[in-house]
């Protein structure tokens, strides 16, 4: 496994800066964002800034482990829904244009919705990814979906149901436990499940239980790393363990992405080393 670092924790710097910050960092990865008020949004990247970005990243020596392209496919509205499906397949051709010399990277979605929609929903969402998982699949990309909690596909069981009900290669997960952790998930409840369909992943901290819970930087709470770094090798996932840093903390007054990634890096390699794992490629 690898440990990388989330531009979503600071979505308004320069992309120039955000690279720089991780790779200083000593994250072997960053994940870029292209949502709408990005400094990376996707209406502004034309071909030579595409272009430019790529170059920085291979200057940088980072991977590009994902792009978080969250849109709204599950909006009521048809145009609009037909807007988000555009859009997320447009981010889906941006992966193309990203490609590394592993190849493209995942394009991280969510299913929106409320968890009790989902008998109502749930054969829409699997309809719309199947739609997006085979435009992946016509350009190389998988399509990563992000279980939420407070969404409809919150749940271990029913990601799985999803993921079967779609059945393509090319439509997987971004597995982020915390939103487990708050529903009171155990480590052995959500990884046995979902690593194996893991694509990506996202890692935070967290305190308290749905609905009632905030997520924080790692190392503020009391999150087991070293026994969910243990249980994701065991489950056999070999790739990047991203770290990604709320809305919630960013909010905070004086919130700093540079110490936010310092204490991350530091919270991170000392749960591998008690783990006994790397989280350098090795």
């Amino acid at each position: 496994m690898k440990l990388g670092y989330s531009a979503w924790s600071m979505p308004r710097l320069p992309v120039d800066e955000q690279i720089r910050i991780v790779a200083e960092h000593g994250f072997q990865g960053t994940e870029l964002i292209v949502i709408p008020g990005s400094s990376t949004d996707l209406d502004t990247l034309d071909q030579p800034e595409r272009r430019r970005i790529r170059r920085l990243l291979d200057g940088s020596g980072l991977t590009l482990t994902s792009i978080a392209g969250y849109a709204g496919i599950s909006d009521p509205d048809p145009e609009r829904r037909a807007a988000s499906l555009a859009r997320v397949k447009a981010t889906i051709d941006l992966a193309v244009d990203w490609a590394g010399p592993a190849g493209p990277p995942p394009v991280a979605v969510m299913g929106g919705e409320r968890p009790e929609a989902w008998e109502r929903v749930r054969d829409a969402l699997a309809e719309r990814f199947g739609e997006l998982a085979e435009h992946a699949r016509s350009r190389g990309v998988v399509v990563a979906l992000e279980p939420h909690v407070g969404q409809a596909v919150d749940h271990p069981d029913r990601a799985v149901w999803l993921l079967e009900r779609v059945g393509s290669p090319h439509f997987r997960l971004n597995f982020d436990i915390s939103h487990f952790d708050v529903m009171g998930l155990h480590i052995d409840e959500s990884v046995p499940k979902l690593a194996p369909y893991a694509v990506h992943t996202h890692l935070k901290d967290q305190r308290g239980r749905y609905p009632h819970f905030e997520f924080l930087i790692p190392g503020e709470g009391d999150f087991d790393y070293a026994a969910y770094l243990r249980a994701m090798h065991e489950a056999g996932y070999t790739g990047f363990i991203t770290v990604e840093i709320s809305v919630m903390v960013q909010r905070r007054p004086g919130y700093d992405p540079v110490a936010a990634a310092r204490l991350s890096h530091e919270t991170l390699s000392r749960a591998a080393a008690d783990a006994g794992l790397s989280l350098a490629g090795g």
